[in-house]
């Protein structure tokens, strides 16, 4: 064992009386210890002075990005660390040969998604929705959403690709497939065929946008918003509280309604029956008063039409408009209730009533004048 000037003579007497190649591992284990020791104490430096700075920041990306990249960048370092001591100690360079070419391409693609989530959350929180017109920030929020899942897919595939040529067994059959180009077309081509169609369809509603994120569409019968859209499916949110998982072809193959594809400004409709005998005017002043007081109505659309007449009664509808489906919806009960209560309490004879008029055996209604009465009144009044 050659002397180590460094070393105390203890250590060094020590490491004479040991084998060789157990003294060699001995002194680089200890070395890749006191490397990885040294790495982990150099990230948390950094990252301590990042998370100030990320705090003293007004934005929330800088605290996303610092929180995003501190588990890959420690893990990187510590890889880096081992990669010093592999140079400076032969005896570790084989083993990290073999184990780099896992190794590295599985932190590459852990900081490369880091740093990609990072940027799309980043770029969420500058897309809010909370204000009235939000198409336009749900737009963005839909693409980042379904680009962010297929880039990912994408980054794992080639990942977990790269990881598995570096296993030479795996890597020899993969060349031997490649050598029959034909049948490996076909195999591959088989097998992916699911995963590609949902990363084609992930493409294509991104770019079409048939939906997006928050809006109110109607498929399969059942009304609801649009919750979350991923690769393969949409989730879509129930009035009740139900969620609907529908495939995302039926958003691109069949029918169905979207009720906020240009804007999420939406004009709703209340229908009243009233007796034909009542006087309209009154109706339309409330009905007109109550829809100006609500503060769910956004200004845009007030107005009343008799839209059907039927044998017992008029059909009336109020339109009314609100900034989004749900405040419509919350909008149109009100309307709806306070009509019908204030025609209880101050038109009673506006409500539809079923009118039974009863006859006698000569088919005359009962209580009606005879043909003889009529006679004589006439006679009676003509002279």
């Amino acid at each position: 064992m050659p002397e180590l000037t460094f070393l105390p003579a203890g250590a060094q007497a020590f490491l004479d009386g040991l084998p060789q190649w157990m003294a060699v591992a001995t002194i680089g284990g200890t070395a890749a210890l006191l490397a990885i020791i040294a790495s982990l104490g150099v990230h948390s430096l950094i990252f301590r002075v990042l998370r100030r700075i990320a705090k003293s920041s007004e934005s929330e990306a800088d605290n996303i990005v610092v929180r995003k990249l501190a588990r890959p960048t420690r893990w990187a370092l510590v890889a880096l660390a081992l990669v010093l001591v592999s140079d400076i100690f032969p005896v570790f360079e084989t083993l990290w040969d073999r184990m780099g070419g896992l190794v590295m391409p599985l932190l590459v693609g852990w900081m490369a998604l880091a740093i990609m989530h990072a940027l799309v959350e980043a770029a969420i929180l500058k897309n809010d929705i909370d204000m009235a017109d939000n198409r336009a920030a749900r737009r963005k929020r839909t693409r980042l959403t379904i680009f962010n899942r297929i880039a990912t897919f994408v980054i794992v595939f080639v990942t977990v690709g790269l990881m598995l040529l570096a296993i030479p067994g795996v890597r020899d059959i993969g060349v031997t497939l490649m050598a029959s180009a034909g049948l490996a077309a076909l195999a591959v081509g088989a097998a992916a065929q699911p995963a590609l169609k949902a990363l084609i369809g992930g493409f294509e509603m991104a770019l079409t946008e048939p939906v997006i994120v928050g809006d109110a569409v109607i498929i399969g019968g059942e009304w609801g918003w649009v919750e979350e859209i991923r690769t393969t499916y949409v989730v879509v949110k129930v009035w009740d509280e139900r969620r609907l998982v529908v495939p995302t072809s039926k958003f691109l193959e069949e029918i169905f309604q979207n009720w906020t594809k240009t804007t999420a400004q939406l004009m709703g409709t209340v229908y009243l029956y009233v007796d034909p005998a009542t006087k309209l005017d009154p109706i339309r002043k409330k009905a007109l008063q109550l829809i100006e007081s609500n503060e769910r109505w956004d200004g845009r659309v007030k107005h009343m039409q008799v839209t059907d007449l039927t044998r017992d009664a008029f059909e009336l509808r109020f339109l009314m408009t609100a900034r989004d489906s749900p405040t419509l919806y919350d909008l149109r009960c009100d309307v709806r209730e306070a009509l019908i209560q204030w025609l209880a309490a101050e038109m009673p004879e506006a409500l539809v009533r079923s009118r039974i008029v009863p006859t006698g055996e000569d088919g005359r209604m009962l209580g009606a004048p005879s043909a003889e009465a009529l006679a004589q009144l006439g006679e009676g009044s003509s002279s």
